[in-house]
């Protein structure tokens, strides 16, 4: 339900501003800037939270971010002025950051081993249905009558609904017992395992304790690819993800794609398509590969759509549709691959480090969007997109490691026999 709210409260904004832009007087750089202010804040909130749950356990912040997330939800009904409306945003941002990194830490060491790929895919998948969902309500609550310039502001705080609903089904959550492991708290973790779950549950078998949990050890020799592939694959996904959604009535607009909102529910219904597909085929083939493609493919459709721009309209919604699906499919990994490269000690700090750097491509990129659209047009705009999927997929090609519990063993048991 968390990943649902912080969809939506990402969402939202981007319809949001299609009724807000005449009576807050915004031009392109204040649009931009909205519309990344939540995604900046992500930066730090998820940042600061990484540290913070290592140290002090997850439960307190996975209880305190749904109540904070309303509060600000509901503060946005009553804002005129557009700084502050950013701060405002920015403040959410922090919140949905905060989210992220106790949430995925939380479910990923309460999954027992042999399902995690799919509750972890499930997480995103989560996610993906609120972001959509924003879009659709959006449109809903901006035509029900006439509410004249206040119309964005009850579609925007529309997200203390969920904001709500969240804080109601996370009442009473446990700690993460995988945590208290780590802090010597074993009986403790395994009386929750055994409550929540059932006996025939027991805790992992614990890793190796290091001295060191400091977040220079992210950068060691030991855990530096994991640490930069983790970062750049996250941010080259978002920054186009961001950038083309929030703002896809005037990306599809440049495109010359009749009907923007009508181009909008395809993108939006094939987003969730996409998501679906890279759920059923996360586990059934290498992490590597799953993140190569989908880089190289969705760069290639969106070259395609750049470089042919008076294309015929089916065949470019042919390809809108395409674009959205293979870049779905590719977010699927964005909840389950980063948990699965940083030891218990540092998951946090490597989740959160790895979601405050997204947010650097995903802010820039979705603030910057509407600007270079109005000075450099629509070619310009996605060939920078284009150029950042590039780079995720040959970061991955060249440095992510392998993690898939299916292809490791496969490689393990190679090794094994070639020893023997």
């Amino acid at each position: 339900m968390g990943q649902i709210c912080d969809g939506y409260i990402l969402g939202i904004v981007g319809i949001a501003l299609t009724y807000a832009a005449g009576p807050l007087g915004l031009d392109g750089f204040w649009m931009g800037l909205v519309g990344a202010g939540s995604l900046f804040g992500i930066l730090l909130g998820s940042l600061l939270t990484g540290i913070i749950i290592d140290r002090l356990g997850r439960k307190s912040t996975f209880a305190w971010v749904a109540i904070v997330s309303l509060a600000l939800s509901l503060v946005q009904f009553f804002i005129s002025d557009t700084l502050l409306l950013v701060i405002v945003r920015f403040l959410l941002g922090m919140c949905v950051g905060a989210d992220y990194t106790v949430g995925v830490a939380l479910l990923s060491e309460w999954t027992p081993e042999k399902i995690r790929t799919k509750m972890m895919s499930w997480l995103m998948a989560a996610w993906t249905f609120g972001y959509i969902i924003s879009y659709f309500l959006g449109l809903l609550i901006a035509s029900m009558g006439d509410m004249g310039e206040n119309g964005w502001r009850w579609i925007i705080c529309s997200s203390a609904v969920f904001a709500l609903i969240t804080l109601a089904v996370r009442l009473g959550t446990p700690e993460s017992p995988v945590w208290l492991q780590a802090q010597n708290r074993a009986k403790e973790g395994l009386a929750l395992i055994q409550m929540h779950i059932g006996n025939g549950y027991r805790l992992p078998v614990e890793e190796k304790q290091v001295a060191s949990a400091s977040l220079l050890r992210l950068f060691s020799p030991e855990l530096w690819r994991s640490t930069v592939t983790s970062c750049t694959f996250f941010l080259c996904q978002v920054l186009p993800f961001f950038a083309i959604s929030i703002f896809l009535p005037v990306v599809v607009e440049g495109l010359h794609i009749a009907n923007p909102h009508a181009s909008g529910m395809l993108y939006n219904g094939f987003t969730m398509v996409g998501v679906l597909i890279g759920i059923l085929i996360a586990d059934k083939i290498s992490r590597r590969a799953f993140l190569m493609w989908t880089f190289y493919g969705a760069g290639a459709v969106l070259t395609l759509m750049t470089v042919w721009q008076n294309m015929p309209p089916t065949i470019a919604l042919v390809l809108l549709a395409t674009f959205s699906t293979v870049l779905a499919i590719s977010i699927v990994a964005e909840w389950l691959y980063p948990p699965e490269l940083f030891p218990t000690e540092l998951r946090g700090s490597g989740v959160g480090l790895t979601i405050a750097a997204s947010r650097i491509g995903a802010g820039m990129g979705t603030w910057m969007l509407p600007v270079i659209m109005e000075q450099y047009g629509v070619t310009v705009t996605l060939g920078c997109c284009i150029a950042t999927l590039l780079i995720g997929g040959v970061v991955c090609q060249l440095l992510a490691p392998e993690t898939s519990p299916k292809f490791v063993n496969r490689v393990s048991t190679a090794k094994a026999h070639v020893n023997a």
